[in-house]
């Protein structure tokens, strides 16, 4: 009697397993228009909440599906509402659309040439992150799916994010203002699902961690005041280079010896410093940019604490002055440890068991992260870098390449994730 039970349960379930499953030839159609729409993104790219063609790309190919569009959502972006043919559950699926002030430096046939102002200065625009493959890999869903709206039980919204890479200074942006504007309301959306793409993960590899994932970012500004003097007579002035030198090196004592590193990792950097007009002259301030990357609140906390008080005083012992203004840019990319163990033997159906891999935490931070303080969320990592390669070039340079075939198997992982997560739901 039990095997007779355990026979019919396995063929109820199968039969519910069945039905969400997309047919090869639904995405091996998609995947030419994918690779297209990404390489002409590629080509066309803008900078943060100016995202105007790229949106307008988006919306009238969701129009064209009949799906449900909204746009000018946080500025520039773009969501789209599909639901299925049986009530249920909503799902969100996300994309950021945003290109990067990085000149682009490879022989790509779709390479950009495009140049924007950014911060005063004329640089050159480059997807320099891959957001050109998400958003061609969520338009692909969205395809897919509309085909399919028969086996969808729920909704599905689709949002296409501007501004991941951090609003024009004095703006808001990114995934946080469409929190604060109601993008997972009206339908209220259940989970999230997003994904990255890797240049150092090889094509057909997903990689994810459950809880912590990506670290929280932080930019912060010091400004030091000292006094202008002759070059010639140092005695005169006030160095407010010399003192931002002693300032740096300080902030990386609280990293080599004041965070508990084998807790979690973090990271102080300066990438930027602006100061003085001519050889000769000691100018009278100076200022300093960079980011901070933690993965654990109470890290975080101490790092901040410290950094207050370490720039204050080694200004004040050089006779200067400063002050550090400290901006939240993304929290804590988190995983919820549930819905990673309910969904991925979805991703191992799909990859393949031995192409689903788990990783460490990174240090790179994602505004993916304010979804997830909101619903649950699930955020992993796609392969991008070409079989057989084993040089791959770093996100946000020059260099940064991604191999399309790798695009597909982002197509397929959205989509089945959303299906099994809405019919299997209870």
């Amino acid at each position: 009697m039990q095997k007779i039970f355990l026979t019919i349960g396995l063929l109820s379930f199968s039969f519910l397993f069945s039905q969400n499953v997309i047919s090869e030839g639904d995405y091996s159609s998609v995947e030419e228009s994918v690779v297209k729409w990404r390489r002409e993104i590629h080509q066309n790219p803008e900078l943060s909440n100016r995202e105007f063609k790229t949106a307008e790309k988006i919306s009238n190919h969701l129009k064209s599906l009949g799906i449900e569009v909204e746009t000018g959502v946080a500025h520039t972006g773009v969501v789209g509402i599909l639901k299925g043919n049986n009530p249920g559950k909503v799902v969100a699926l996300r994309a950021d659309i945003d290109g990067l002030p990085v000149t682009e430096r490879n022989d790509l046939a779709f390479k950009s040439e495009v140049t924007a102002d950014f911060m005063g200065e004329k640089v050159g625009v480059m997807h320099a992150c891959g957001h050109d493959t998400h958003t061609a890999i969520l338009m692909g869903v969205a395809e897919v799916l509309s085909k399919n709206k028969n086996k969808i039980k729920g909704t599905v919204k689709f949002i296409f994010q501007p501004a991941e890479e951090g609003a024009p200074p004095g703006e808001e942006g990114g995934a946080l203002l469409m929190v604060k504007e109601g993008v997972l309301k009206n339908p209220d959306v259940d989970v999230i699902f997003g994904l990255h793409i890797e240049s150092d993960i090889p094509v057909g590899v997903i990689r994810y961690k459950s809880g912590g994932t990506m670290a929280a970012a932080q930019r912060f500004v010091i400004k030091v005041q000292g006094k202008q003097s002759h070059g010639s007579q140092p005695w005169l002035g006030i160095d407010p280079i010399l003192i931002s030198a002693k300032i740096i090196d300080g902030l990386q004592t609280i990293i080599s010896r004041e965070a508990n590193l084998t807790e979690e990792a973090a990271v102080i950097t300066v990438g930027k410093i602006q100061s003085g007009v001519r050889f000769n002259i000691i100018p009278e301030s100076a200022e300093m940019t960079g980011t901070i990357r933690t993965l654990d609140y109470d890290m975080q906390k101490l790092v901040n604490t410290r950094m207050a008080e370490m720039v204050t005083d080694i200004a004040k012992a050089y006779k200067g002055e400063a002050t550090i203004e400290i901006q939240n840019m993304t929290d804590i990319t988190y995983n919820d440890p549930t819905l990673v163990t309910e969904m991925v033997p979805t991703l191992n159906r799909v990859a393949g068991n031995e192409n689903v891999q788990t990783q460490k935490a990174v240090t790179g931070g994602e505004d993916f992260s304010y979804f997830q303080k909101e619903v649950p969320g699930f955020f992993f990592f796609l392969g991008g870098r070409s079989p057989g390669s084993t040089a791959s070039f770093p996100h946000h340079t020059p260099d940064f390449k991604i191999d399309d075939s790798g695009l597909l198997l982002g197509v397929k992982s959205l989509t089945e994730l959303s299906l099994d997560y809405l019919n299997n739901s209870k």
